[in-house]
């Protein structure tokens, strides 16, 4: 039964490489490293199995093996987790003239003051 659903599960990763491009789904291929993981298999092997399946389009033996790690820390999601992306930032005149003001009032302030400052009167925000 095992041995039929990994075949199933190599099978099913091959036939997702489509043509020449090998654009096959990343969550696929974790999702079978996880099945291999939860059949008390090793990095090495879970890697070699990926690396004739698949050929040089298989991970790297150091990404299977940080996968194996997470899932041994109990974390089984096969999900990218997601990206904040960068922080929002607001410039408008009135805050330009602030930080202006504060450095031709003291030449030698340091940008961690300024933004302190700038922080309490209410011009930037930590969220």
């Amino acid at each position: 039964m095992c041995r039929n659903a990994s075949l199933f599960l190599l099978q099913r990763l091959k036939g997702s490489v489509s043509g020449d491009a090998r654009d096959f789904n990343n969550m696929e291929t974790r999702t079978v490293m996880k099945f291999f993981f939860l059949q008390s298999k090793a990095p090495k092997k879970i890697h070699a199995i990926l690396t004739e399946a698949l050929g040089e389009h298989a991970p790297s033996y150091s990404t299977v093996k940080n996968w194996v790690a997470q899932f041994k820390c109990g974390d089984f999601s096969t999900c990218d987790a997601s990206c904040p992306g960068r922080p929002k930032t607001v410039n408008n005149p009135e805050s330009i003239e602030q930080t202006h003001k504060l450095i031709l009032e003291d030449r030698r302030i340091t940008a961690k003051s300024v933004a302190e400052h700038l922080t309490r009167v209410g011009w930037i925000h930590h969220s």
